[in-house]
């Protein structure tokens, strides 16, 4: 069994920085895949951003210049950093990786969700 924690929301004002983590766990479990997703009250879940192993990250037109996708594959770790935060970055933000683990591929796994919240 493999399974995404992910971490690091909270509160901040307008031009305010943050950064997610989210964590892979599973038996000898590696990142192939990385991505952010999010999704803000009222509205369907947007994706943000991704990465595929060793591959270029590509990022949603409204976060381009602003977020960084980033992994520690020594921690099974995937980042988020956001800066130049804004009122309309205001969302709960997902994690989504695809891992490699007991000898397959696990496609498709989801963070439980962080909430982020800019204040103006």
């Amino acid at each position: 069994q493999v399974y995404l924690v992910d971490s690091g929301g909270g509160s901040v004002q307008a031009g305010g920085s943050l950064r997610l983590s989210c964590v892979a766990s599973g038996n000898s479990v590696s990142i192939i895949a990385m991505g952010w997703y999010r999704q803000a009250p009222g509205k369907e879940r947007e994706w943000v951003g991704r990465i595929v192993d060793g591959g270029d990250a590509k990022y949603a037109d409204s976060v381009k210049g602003r977020f960084t996708i980033s992994g520690d594959n020594a921690k099974n770790t995937m980042y988020l950093q956001m800066n130049s935060l804004t009122p309309e970055d205001t969302a709960v933000y997902y994690c989504n990786a695809d891992l490699w683990s007991a000898g397959r591929v696990h496609y498709d796994n989801w963070g439980q969700g962080t909430q982020v919240t800019v204040s103006s």
